[in-house]
């Protein structure tokens, strides 16, 4: 295949094939693009073998005649059989043509035959005979690979570059034949040494186009990646769902050219959303990938906007009456205060409760409590209309009307009374219900603190509820009030934690004899050397429940007392600290393992009745001995069939009944009292006896056991009194003198005489 040449054809072709491999830096700058395509892995091959066929040609022909050129000659013949088996798979790679196998067998075969010619001595001593084989074989064999080119093309729609690729295999085929066939040796070597240069540069332009491509594919990418982010950022600051669709439709006609992309959203069941981008153009896989992407991103914040809007009228909105609920009333009034420091308004704020609306639930039901609270706030709303107020709900049955610009006090008064006579429920089975209202103002000046007006505003709807027109202005008077009340209640804290209670002890006497049987632990608080009596704290103490400790301190107390007197006690106990679950515990605590029979515990016949959870923690101490007495008998409203039922040993007549002993009908009471305790086999016991004449009129009516102020006041110490002068024992029962013992360790425990 190699003859005799000049040798600036050789030059030639050495240059050639140094711009041929020039151009396999493009093949390979190709193949190294994101998508490794394989087209371009043949293309490199291919060009690859058309620069070495170029680069052995023309060192060729530069050599003297010889073995070497000899080799030369078979190795360009091969690169030339490889260029045409390339061919046919790249073929594949770049037109998608048929499967390669039979064809590779048919352009192998000649080839095949060809090279075992050459290599047969008796043919290669024949040169013109030798090339007359191996050129036919080149010519069956590139008949084969124009064949398979052929039906490749006519299998598909040929672009530009691909009637270009065609045209170069074409000439170069044709500048190979027709070299065979040049009667002008310098042309047919010049033919023939650079016959696969079109096909090279067709190969580099198609290398070019394609990573021209490829990069216009890596930025239509990045910009599809910057547009899905842009996107999806947008979609976490922003609250709007039509809005984020239309920046969606917006992203998608810029990045993708197409200004006939639209956009829709809809709601499906459950919260759920469907979002679709389409437009009329042409899009290709990854155009439809960035359209089903940006989809997704809107679809999946629209299902967040509205549950998160789900999730705020959960937080803020109560589920009942749809008002806003405590904490969007709160966040309200926190911005309405800040609002109105800056503008030196005022801002007051009304509470309503609902009167008797646990009696209402407990006959109705939870639905019927449901409905009439919908009804209160349909009527708040219409009753306070405008633009400046806002109703809300605290909870259970606890209204708010925020006025973020207060009228003057006049007319929040006609305000309040309206709100108040405005609203009367009158279902049947029922007394009407009506709102009892509070109202407190913020005034320019003051703290703006909002749990502080809440509080104002409580207090006056309490107040409320206690008069007689059914609303309360919080003003100065209720103010100082409540700041007096908040003090006393500090103090009585700080109190019960320094141990400030002390218990005097007020005696309980033989009416006949005066002979002290009993001793009643009263607590007093020193507050600074003043004893306070109960009257000025025991209702904050109850409320408060400070009342638990200091009554646990008084009987601890009166454990010590019965130690140092000698006598049995009695220790007032309050309902509420009956109701705690370990009261039983704390009792025992306070008084020991011992003397149960020297204590008298005094409930209130109200609490004794009303607390169940009393009837058991009494039913325990009274079998370990203790001595129970219901306090105030007769200002309750026990039954008498009751009465025998309850653990109770000891009646105690209120001071009521006793002042009126002179009069006939207080004698009458009184001597009810006693036959029913007789009839029970319970003691009496009258309080507060002050006069001498009163005493009389108990001992006659058969009270065997009185206390009060005429014959002892509470004190920390006792009066030991004997027998009244003039009395049939006067002679028999001398004044007793009770020791002070000074228990130790050693000594066995007292059993302590029983007085009764």
């Amino acid at each position: 295949m190699l003859g005799s040449v000049p040798t600036w054809v050789c030059a030639v072709q050495l240059v050639a094939a140094g711009v041929v491999a020039g151009l396999l830096v493009l093949q390979w700058l190709w193949w190294r693009t994101d998508q490794r395509p394989v087209g371009a892995v043949w293309a490199l091959a291919w060009s690859g073998s058309i620069g070495a066929m170029m680069l052995v040609g023309g060192v060729a022909g530069l050599l003297p005649h010889g073995t070497v050129r000899t080799v030369l000659g078979f190795v360009h013949a091969q690169l030339i059989a490889a260029f045409l088996l390339l061919a046919i798979p790249a073929t594949r790679a770049f037109g998608k043509g048929p499967r390669t196998a039979w064809w590779l067998v048919g352009t192998a075969l000649p080839l095949a035959v060809g090279a075992a010619t050459w290599l047969t001595p008796e043919v290669r001593e024949g040169a013109e005979r030798a090339d007359l084989l191996v050129g036919g074989t080149l010519l069956i064999a590139t008949a084969v690979v124009v064949a398979y080119v052929v039906v490749t093309v006519g299998r598909m729609s040929v672009t530009v570059w691909g009637v270009i690729l065609v045209l170069a295999g074409f000439e170069s085929v044709t500048m190979l034949v027709v070299s065979g066939f040049m009667p002008d040796r310098d042309i047919s070597a010049l033919l023939a040494a650079l016959w696969a240069v079109p096909i090279a540069f067709g190969l580099a332009g198609l290398a070019m186009v394609r990573i021209r491509q490829e990069q216009e594919r890596a930025r239509r990418f990045h910009r599809m990646r910057d547009a899905t982010a842009r996107l999806a950022n947008a979609a976490w600051f922003s609250r709007d769902a039509d809005a984020l669709l239309l920046k969606a439709r917006d992203e998608a006609r810029t990045v993708l050219h197409d200004p006939t992309v639209e956009a829709s959203l809809r709601p499906i069941a459950h919260g759920r959303f469907v979002c679709e981008l389409f437009g009329t153009g042409a899009h290709d896989a990854q155009a439809r990938a960035l359209l089903v992407d940006l989809a997704q991103i809107v679809s999946t914040a629209a299902e967040r906007y509205a549950l998160t809007r789900r999730l705020e009228r959960t937080a803020f909105a109560d589920a009942l009456t749809g008002l806003p609920n405590r904490r969007a009333v709160e966040k309200h009034l926190h911005d309405v205060l800040e609002r109105a420091n800056v503008e030196r308004t005022r801002v007051s704020l009304v509470y309503c409760d609902l009167d008797g609306f646990k009696r209402f639930n407990d006959i109705h039901g939870h639905a019927g409590g449901d409905d009439v609270l919908v009804r209160v706030a349909q009527y708040l709303r219409t009753v306070c209309p405008g633009d400046d107020t806002y109703v809300g709900r605290l909870g259970g049955d606890e209204f708010v009307v925020v006025l973020s610009r207060a009228p003057m006090e006049p007319d929040l008064i006609h305000l309040a009374r309206q709100v108040r006579e405005g609203f009367v429920d009158r279902t049947v089975g029922t007394r009407p219900s009506r709102l009892s209202v509070g109202i407190a103002t913020w005034q320019p000046g003051d703290v703006v603190d909002v749990e502080a007006l809440v509080r104002h505003a409580d207090t006056a709807m309490l107040e409320a509820k206690k008069s007689r027109t059914g609303f309360r202005v919080f003003d100065r008077a209720l103010r100082r009030a409540v700041e007096a009340e908040r003090l006393q209640r500090s103090a009585l804290e700080a109190a019960v934690a320094d141990g400030l209670f002390t218990a005097h002890y007020q005696p309980i006497v033989d009416s006949r004899t005066l002979e002290v049987l009993q001793v009643e632990a009263l607590a007093r608080w020193d507050h600074h050397g003043q004893l306070i009596l109960p009257v000025d704290w025991l209702d904050l103490a109850e409320e408060t429940g400070l009342i638990v400790p200091i009554g646990l301190s008084i009987l601890g107390q009166a454990r010590r007392a019965l130690d140092r007197f000698q006598m049995p006690v009695s220790v007032n106990l309050a309902a509420r600290h009956l109701a705690d679950p370990d009261a039983l515990d704390q009792i025992e605590t306070a008084w020991g393992d011992t003397y149960w029979e020297h204590l008298t515990l005094e409930i209130t016949e109200s609490a004794l009745v009303q607390t169940a959870s009393a009837i058991p923690v009494l039913s325990q101490l009274r079998a370990r001995g203790v001595r129970i007495a219901v306090d105030d008998f007769g200002t309750g409203y026990s039954s008498l069939a009751r009465l025998s039922r309850l653990p109770v040993d000891v009646l105690k007549i209120d001071r009521s009944f006793v002042r009126e002993v002179g009069t006939e009908r207080g004698a009458s009471v009184i001597r009810s009292i006693v036959e029913l305790a007789s009839a029970h086999g319970l003691d009496v016991v009258a309080e507060g006896v002050e006069r001498a004449a009163d005493l009389a009129a108990l001992v006659d009516l058969g009270v065997r056991r009185v206390q009060g102020n005429l014959l002892g006041r509470a004190m920390a110490t006792i009066p030991v009194r004997g027998p009244r002068p003039g009395s049939p024992g006067e002679e028999t029962r001398p004044l007793r003198v009770v020791p002070n013992p000074r228990p130790t360790d050693d000594d066995e425990p007292h059993r302590f005489p029983q007085h009764a």
